[in-house]
């Protein structure tokens, strides 16, 4: 488990570097972003039959919420 630890310590430091936080807030990521949770929202969606197609949905938008330009 440490080496999960190590990890996540990494990534919260990348993650609030100021340079890492305008990149993940510019309009280029919002692009990107979008097409990489629309992808992975509609592989989990027909993975569950859409048994939980609004939850999915809603934890789509509030991962949107945290990346690009909106």
């Amino acid at each position: 488990m440490a080496g999960f630890d190590d990890i996540a310590k990494k990534a919260q430091e990348f993650l609030g570097d100021d340079k890492v936080k305008d990149a993940l807030k510019s309009e280029q990521a919002e692009g990107i972003s979008d097409k990489l949770l629309d992808g992975v929202a509609g592989a989990v969606d027909k993975a569950t039959g859409g048994k939980f197609h609004d939850q999915i949905d809603s934890a789509r938008d509030e991962a949107d919420k945290k990346v690009g330009d909106n």
